[in-house]
């Protein structure tokens, strides 16, 4: 069995909540072990995507530019 690809969520440009709301919404389609890149570059979507993985469970991790890339992977 292959893993699903990973699917890119480019929230440039929107200030919070539509990076976490997009990503939100996303996370819904996804199937288990799913692996979503979100790009944001509102100052306040670290904290915001982070309160989000808490409640659902999911691991965050920053992405190769951990300015504005997270790597969110769904149990």
């Amino acid at each position: 069995m292959t893993a699903p690809a990973e699917l890119l969520i480019d929230a440039r440009g929107l200030r919070c909540p539509w990076p976490v709301l997009r990503l939100a919404r996303a996370a819904r389609e996804q199937p288990s072990g799913a692996r979503i890149r979100l790009i944001a570059d509102d100052p306040a979507a670290p904290g915001e995507v982070a309160a989000l993985a808490a409640e659902r469970g999911w691991h965050v991790e920053p992405g190769e530019d951990a300015e504005t890339e997270t790597i969110i992977l769904i149990p």
